[in-house]
């Protein structure tokens, strides 16, 4: 049985981490602004729902009151936002307002580093803690993309891992970045693999994917750490 938190818990690819990476007698803390769908799912897993903004600084004390006496063995952070506009063509770095790049930056890095570092004290009871951290292919070299602060944070969420593993190496905790390419997040995962792999032809990476690459991440012994992957579409031609 093992303990697990998922941030960004109520849609797309933090849904489906918590309806697909646990099994019977887990027990799951979704964190979310939002109530997520998946506390109904009736299949042997305990979910607890957190509700937290991670926008404010506060957010970090909140959540790790709740895990006050708990053990936590794996801790997913998928919280990422971007750019107005970022992904349209008519999208440029120029009208980007200061405003907005801080607040990118704040969500995207500031509560990674602050939540992860209020959870440390559960990570410790574990026997084999794991991190595990959603980065991009937006955060490798040469990927193509001109928005400066997504691209910028992705970067940092590189960083944070490296650094990250050598503070928790002595406490046996493993730090792992996965760097996925573009997802079918708008399939729900309950929809299954063949309709996120027929409503883009192929070209996007179905949720259940991301599913399989943690669970397998989550199975390893205490021995063992799975430094980062890169996980881009196949027909991404950028990375």
């Amino acid at each position: 049985m093992k303990n697990i938190i998922v941030f960004g818990a109520s849609k797309g690819l933090g849904d489906a981490f918590v309806r697909g990476v646990p099994q019977s007698g887990d027990k799951v803390w979704g964190v979310s602004r939002s109530k997520p769908e998946s506390l109904s799912v009736e299949d042997g897993v305990e979910r607890i729902w957190i509700q937290a903004d991670l926008s404010e600084l506060q957010a970090a004390e909140q959540v790790a009151s709740q895990l006050q006496g708990e053990t936590l063995d794996v801790l997913i952070y998928n919280v990422g936002i971007w750019e107005k506009e970022g992904f349209e063509e008519h999208y440029t770095f120029d009208k980007d307002e200061p405003a907005d790049i801080s607040q990118l930056i704040h969500v995207n890095v500031t509560s990674t580093i602050v939540c992860i570092q209020a959870l440390l004290p559960q990570l410790r009871l574990s026997e084999a803690g794991k991190i595990i951290l959603i980065g991009s292919t937006a955060g490798l070299s040469n990927a193509g993309s001109s928005q400066v602060s997504f691209v910028a944070s992705k970067f940092a969420i590189r960083g944070i891992t490296e650094a990250l593993r050598e503070h928790t190496r002595n406490d046996r905790i493993a730090v792992t970045c996965i760097n996925p390419g573009e997802l079918a997040a708008e399939i729900p995962y309950e929809d299954g693999m063949e309709r996120a792999l027929a409503e883009y032809d192929g070209t996007r990476i179905p949720l259940q994917d991301m599913v399989a690459i943690v669970r397998c991440i989550i199975s390893l012994s205490k021995a063992a750490c799975v430094k980062e992957i890169n996980m881009p579409a196949l027909t991404d031609t950028n990375t």
